[in-house]
């Protein structure tokens, strides 16, 4: 897609303008806002398709403008940027519904490359529709909004990244993914994934939580040259 809006939340001038004119600079539309509640008026008046949220505001912290833009059902990629780098603002800025994280110094160029990524794995062809909140596939039921499964009623413990896998897959049932496909759809980018192995890795993992048998699956199969896919 072209002239994707993203949305600046930065109470530091200087900051915002390097980041706008980055961005600009890379076709994306800027918007800027120096507060949250300045931001959180734009997000729910204009369209909006990425957020970069900076932690520490004025008025409020990124933390708390995180949960309402998500209590409002604005679905947005959130980005959380901040100068802090401690392990629990990450997991709360994750439970709160933002889809990563960047710590301050940061390349341009890496930023800018998970912006793009997000928005391929948000907008892209890979994205979860819109009305899509429960899918029921033979055993299997996904809780898109609570990130819940179940097989035959009982709940089964996925991680975050397990449970992505899951829903990427369950979203395109007897469509093969491509290992790469996947490692967009799931992880966002690809800096922090290594190499397809990581995503055979996942895959058995959550074969064996499924109850499928990794020597012999019937649940996720292996496409050869193609990647795997779903097959309830």
């Amino acid at each position: 897609m072209a002239d994707e809006t993203i949305l600046i939340v930065e109470d530091e001038r200087a900051v915002a303008r390097g980041l706008q004119i980055g961005l600009e600079r890379e076709g994306f539309a800027v918007q800027w806002a120096d507060t949250g509640a300045r931001a959180l008026e734009i997000a729910r008046r204009e369209i909006v398709h990425l957020i970069l949220l900076d932690i520490r505001l004025p008025d409020t912290s990124g933390f708390d403008v995180c949960r309402q833009l998500r209590a409002a059902g604005l679905r947005m990629p959130i980005v959380m940027v901040t100068a802090r780098d401690e392990e629990v603002d990450r997991v709360l800025g994750l439970e709160l519904g933002a889809d990563d994280y960047v710590v301050k110094p940061y390349s341009l160029r890496e930023l800018i490359s998970r912006v793009r990524a997000h928005l391929r794995r948000a907008y892209g062809d890979l994205a979860t529709p819109p009305s899509a909140t429960l899918l029921r596939l033979g055993e299997l039921e996904l809780d898109l909004d609570r990130m819940q499964v179940r097989r035959k009623g009982q709940p089964i413990d996925l991680t975050p990244i397990e449970f992505r896998l899951l829903r990427v897959l369950a979203l395109h049932a007897g469509r093969p993914i491509s290992r790469e496909q996947l490692i967009e759809a799931v992880w966002g980018y690809t800096d922090d994934v290594g190499s397809d192995r990581t995503v055979d890795a996942h895959v058995s993992h959550l074969r064996r939580k499924l109850g499928d048998d990794p020597t012999d699956p019937h649940w996720i199969v292996t496409v050869r040259g193609a990647g795997y896919k779903l097959e309830p």
